[in-house]
């Protein structure tokens, strides 16, 4: 989960008095900080006061809505720029703080609803499939502020435990990178490799400036970095769908990318598909939304 860390700081300024005629008393500044944090997940922020002392919290989330509660989760309509105001008594004295919150873009897909339904609403992100597609029927991509979504749909059964090679160029740069000469357009930093459909994907980073050096792939052992979601078979045909952590694979943070995906038999013996096709360019996948 990639979270949003807001640190706020207002001071309320009382001034004294001035004297009258010759007589000038000082001013008298007296300061009381408001500090909160909002952790962002998705589309929902949860705000929690650091500051001691404060009663009667007053919030408005920016978007219309407020609450009264001391750590409140909210959660908001969708992309945009909002600004959260809480005002409070800060030892017995009323103090006002706001931020700047940003909520990125949004995707309808939940990798742990067992269902692959909220895929219908992913239109445009698309990888285009030609004669050489193979078993590959449709492949397509989503994202958000935290994560890459793949979806796949293939003719064949799960326990074909089919191979696959993911093919990535996090940083969108052909200069960098392996050139595979299967998939153009694009210098692959990132592979992941394994039979997706078990769960059992291997992560290579590119580590070389011979850009025609397979062998230079090497292997990264990082937790968490995706998830297998939803699987469904039926008809001769399988559907599933991965999810990416985008802070935990190097590059692809960024505002896009290249992809390719080759599928391979199980013992290695035969290339089963490619998306897009083998000797074209790789799909690039704008993330600048």
């Amino acid at each position: 989960m990639k979270n949003f860390k807001a640190y706020l700081s207002l001071s309320a300024v009382i001034l004294a008095g001035l004297g009258f005629i010759s007589c000038k008393k000082d001013r008298s500044d007296i300061k009381t900080d408001l500090l909160y944090d909002i952790t962002v997940n998705g589309a929902t922020a949860t705000f929690t006061v650091k500051t001691a002392g404060v009663t009667n919290y007053q919030w408005d989330f920016g978007d219309g809505q407020t609450s009264t509660d001391a750590s409140p989760t909210h959660t908001y309509p969708g992309k945009g720029k909002y600004v959260p105001t809480l005002i409070a008594v800060v030892d017995g004295k009323k103090t006002e703080a706001s931020a700047v919150l940003r909520i990125s873009k949004l995707s309808p897909v939940k990798i742990d609803d067992q269902s692959l339904d909220d895929w219908a609403g992913v239109t445009k992100d698309v990888i285009p499939l030609g004669p050489k597609k193979g078993v590959f029927n449709n492949v397509k991509l989503d994202y958000d502020g935290n994560y890459i979504y793949l979806y796949g749909e293939m003719t064949g059964k799960r326990s074909d435990a089919v191979i696959f090679d993911i093919y990535l160029d996090s940083d969108n740069n052909p200069a960098t990178g392996l050139l595979t000469g299967t998939f153009i357009g694009g210098g692959y930093d990132i592979l992941l490799e394994g039979p997706v459909l078990s769960q059992d994907l291997g992560i290579f980073y590119y580590n070389s400036t011979n850009q025609n050096d397979f062998s230079a792939f090497t292997p990264q052992s990082i937790t968490e970095a995706y998830n297998l979601g939803t699987v469904k078979e039926e008809g001769g045909v399988v559907r599933f769908e991965v999810r990416f952590a985008r802070g935990k694979l190097k590059g692809l943070t960024g505002s896009g990318l290249r992809i390719a995906l080759q599928a391979i038999k199980n013992d290695w013996s035969a290339t089963l598909g490619n998306a897009p096709d083998e000797g074209t360019s790789s799909f690039f996948f704008d993330m600048s939304e």
